[in-house]
C-alpha cells in the first residue's frame, strides 16, 4: 500500500504544494524561497528516506515567518495523511544525531496527540535568510498538524548552522523509525486499539 500524500494550501500569505512519500528513497525537490530552509528540508528527505516535493511561494517581502510556519502546517498534514490508519507502524522513534559541535536529540510518539517540547537557544539570529526563531515555529506546526508528540533538545552545540541541521536530520531519523513497519503486529500499537 502506497503511503503518499499530495496537498495544496493557498492563503493570502502563502501558496504551498507538497507531495510526500514515506516509503521513498530520499529524493527531494524543494523551493521555498529561503535557501537554508530548502537545504534543511532536502536533508530531512534524504536522511529519512522520504521522497519530498515542496514548492512554496510566500510573502518574503514581509519576512520568512508565514513561509516557514505554513510549510510546517502542510508538511505535518502530509505526514498524517500519508501514515493513514497507522496499523502495523512502530509509532515511536528517537535519535541522537551528532554534527561536529552539535548534538541533537529527537523523540517522537506518533499518537494523534499534538505536543512540542523544544529546548534550544541558538547563538545566531539567522543562518542565511532563515531567522533562527522560526525553527521552533516550523516544528510546532508540524507536530500539531501531524498529531505527534515531538521532543527536540540540543544536548551540545556552538555553531547555529550545525545545530539546526542536526535537528532536522535527527527529526528525519526519528520519524523514519516511527513510521516504519513493526513486523510483530498488523494492528495499531495501542491498548486502546486506535490512535
Amino acid at each position: 500500500m502506497s503511503r503518499t500524500a499530495e496537498l495544496k494550501r493557498t492563503t493570502k500569505e502563502t501558496d504551498i504544494r507538497i507531495t510526500l512519500n514515506l516509503d521513498g528513497n530520499g529524493n527531494a525537490s524543494v523551493d521555498t524561497g529561503i535557501g537554508f530552509f530548502d537545504h534543511m528540508l532536502e536533508g530531512f528527505a534524504r536522511h529519512g528516506f522520504f521522497d519530498l516535493e515542496c514548492n512554496v511561494k510566500g510573502d518574503l517581502q514581509v519576512d520568512g515567518h508565514h513561509t516557514v510556519e505554513d510549510t510546517g502546517i502542510v508538511l505535518g498534514n502530509a505526514i498524517r495523511e500519508a501514515a493513514g490508519d497507522k496499523k502495523g507502524m512502530k509509532r515511536y522513534g528517537c535519535f541522537i544525531l551528532p554534527m561536529d559541535d552539535a548534538l541533537a536529540l529527537c523523540a517522537i510518539d506518533f499518537c494523534g496527540r499534538p505536543y512540542l517540547n523544544f529546548e534550544c537557544e541558538f547563538p545566531a539570529e539567522r543562518v542565511g535568510y532563515l531567522e533562527t526563531e522560526l525553527v521552533r515555529e516550523f516544528f510546532y506546526a508540524v507536530s500539531y498538524t501531524a498529531g505527534m508528540n515531538l521532543h527536540i533538545k540540543m544536548l551540545a552545540g556552538s555553531n547555529t548552522h550545525h545545530m539546526i541541521e542536526a535537528m532536522f536530520k535527527a527529526f528525519a531519523k526519528a520519524l523514519d523509525m516511527a513510521v516504519s513497519e513493526e513486523p510483530r503486529t498488523t494492528e495499531v500499537l495501542s491498548t486502546k486499539g486506535s490512535l
